[in-house]
Formats: structure tokens, sequence, C-alpha cells
């Protein structure tokens, strides 16, 4: 007889569980091996490739090297090594020089997400999904829709001076920190509540409670979700939070308040007395301040600039519900910018 038989059956299952485990954990991590390998070769390639076309000074002679080269290889290697591979690989050169920082992307993204990344055009564009996607773990489709949806430029942190974004994106690297910046979007696409003539705040915080996980994709890995309707006592009245979620790498809580219409000053009121309450009667010892988020149908971006926001932690962003055809998109998230950077220190005397 089989000596596993002669085991308790809860012992069997205990230790069939935990070989299961084992096996399942080292599938991954060779998965992920040579994963880093593969991607880190096409670097080496890339690199090497690169340096033959450069000395050369001739875009035709490059043509005919990788060609050749791209022939040779899929002879022998196989459709890997195609000469639209070997420009991607090139590529990935041109745009991560660095093999430092290199050698760390291919630990977390796999080909098809770099391939996705090598050929936007903005640096600081590229390397916000880059460290985004490394850090949060992003699926090459997750990465495919935030790009489309133009998650970079709905991010505070696109609307800084590039030396600071370029600052930030370091330390981020560096220590692998989510800063509210990187975190906090506006606009934020709301398409998928379904939402047409919405009258009730309600309504679409009903909205958001039934299509959970969709809004927590929309806003960002790293949020769970706590409270709906969070009831606070103040003396003798009740004030009740739309929603409260913590975010664990900022290790934070973050109150959001639903507006239908458009931001009012005495919102920013409401939200700290919100803030601070929590911040006495919520907040764990060790954690950040919480922060809020304002969501309305609308702002006025010289309220914003005057209440200084920022300093109670509280961000105001609009919410469509509707995604904008991309080109409309643009329009609008790069007027945002430009005005955002135009009321920086400095912007006017050319500092930005």
């Amino acid at each position: 007889m089989n000596k596993l038989q002669l085991l308790p059956a809860e012992r069997h299952g205990s230790l069939l569980k935990d070989v299961r485990v084992l096996i399942h954990t080292t599938r991954d991590n060779v998965a992920r091996a040579v994963n880093a390998s593969l991607v880190m070769l096409y670097w080496q390639i890339g690199r090497r490739v690169r340096m033959d076309i450069l000395k050369s000074r001739r875009a035709d002679y490059g043509e005919k090297i990788l060609h050749s080269l791209s022939a040779k290889l899929v002879t022998e290697f196989g459709t890997g090594f195609s000469h639209r591979n070997l420009d991607n690989m090139v590529r990935f050169v041109e745009v991560f020089p660095d093999a430092k920082i290199s050698h760390t992307l291919c630990a977390k993204l796999s080909w098809s997400h770099l391939r996705q990344i090598i050929y936007l055009d903005d640096p600081l564009q590229r390397e916000f999904y880059a460290e985004m996607c490394r850090v949060e773990n992003w699926s090459t489709r997750a990465l495919g829709q935030r790009i489309q949806s133009m998650l970079y430029e709905r991010t505070a942190i696109s609307k800084k001076p590039q030396k600071l974004i370029a600052k930030e994106l370091r330390q981020l690297r560096a220590k692998n920190t989510l800063t509210p910046d990187l975190v906090f979007r506006d606009p934020y696409v709301l398409d998928f509540l379904g939402l047409q003539d919405t009258r009730s705040e309600k309504n679409v915080e009903a909205a958001i409670l039934r299509e959970m996980e969709a809004f927590l994709l929309e806003v960002g890995a790293g949020f769970a979700f706590l409270a709906r309707q969070k009831r606070m006592q103040i003396d003798d009245k009740d004030y009740y939070l739309d929603l409260l979620f913590y975010h664990r790498s900022m290790r934070r809580l973050v109150a959001i308040d639903l507006k239908l219409g458009a931001f009012e000053t005495a919102d920013k009121a409401q939200m700290e007395l919100y803030l601070n309450w929590l911040r006495r009667h919520e907040a764990a010892a060790g954690e950040a301040p919480p922060v809020g988020i304002i969501l309305c149908a609308g702002k006025r971006a010289q309220h914003i600039e005057l209440l200084e926001l920022e300093k109670s932690g509280i961000h105001v962003a609009t919410y469509l519900t509707k995604l904008l055809p991309k080109r409309a998109l643009e329009r609008r998230l790069a007027q945002a910018i430009r005005h955002a950077r135009r009321r920086l220190p400095g912007a006017r005397r050319g500092g930005v």
C-alpha cells in the first residue's frame, strides 16, 4: 500500500497543498528568470547591432545589416530574430541606454510590455509607464489600456516642470514609493458606470460600488475599499463621507467625496473636516496623513490655484462619464498641462 494512503486525510491534504505551492512558486520563479534573461539578451543584441550601424553612419547600410543578420538568425534560431524584432532591440537600447536601468526593467517587464513602451515619443512618458508598470505589476493588456486612455497626461505629475518629473521618477525607481502626484488623476474616466442623466450623488456612488472592480482599475493599483457613507460624529452633528479607501503603497487613508456639480469653495472646508477627523480617529500609528479626492463635474482653475488645496492634502479632479475621442482628450489634457505649468512659481520668468 502507498505510504501516503496511510496518512490521515487532513495531513495528506496539507502535504499535497504545500508541495503544490512549492511547484507553482518554482515554476513562476523559473519563468521570471527566463524572461529577464531573454529581455536582457535582446538589449545586448540591440547594443551590438547599434554599434555597427553607428559606425557606418549610413541609414541604407544599417538596413542592409539588419536584413542580412536577420536572415541568418531566423534560419538558425527562429522568428524571434526577425528584421522587425531586431529593429525593436535597437530601439530598446536607444531609449534605455543605461545597462543598470535596463537590467532592473528586465526583471519585471516582459518583451511585450517593452515593445509598447519604447515607441512612445516623450522620454518622461516612457519612463513613467515603465516604472509604474514595474512597481504595480501591470499586465500587457492593462499597460495598453492605460496608454490608450492617456494615463500619464491625466496624472498630477505630468503638470509639473520636466526637471521635477524626472526627479520624482528617479525616486520611484530607487525607492519603489508612490506619491499622490503619481497616483491621483484628472480627469477620471468613469464610462464603465453607464451613467446617462445622473441627478443624484447617491446614484454615482451606487454605480461605483456596483462596478467596484472597474473603478479600482481606473483609480490605480494599491487601493483597498474600506467604507461607504463613513459616519463621522462631530459635536452634535453627523457627517457622512461618500467613499473611504486605503492605499497600501502610500500607507494612508484616501477619502473620496462625490459632487454632481462643479467644485465650490465650501467643498474644501468640508474635505478638510473629513481629513482632520480621519487623522484623529481612524489613521493608525506610522501611517501618512489622510488625503482627499473631490470628484466633481467641473472646476475653475483660478479658484483651485488660490485655495492652495495641495497644502491640505486635497486633490480636485473632474470625471468623464464617456471617454472622449482621443484627439479631443489629447487637446483637453494638453491645455490642462500648459495651464498648470504656467501657474507654477517662476513660470512667468521662464523658469519652467
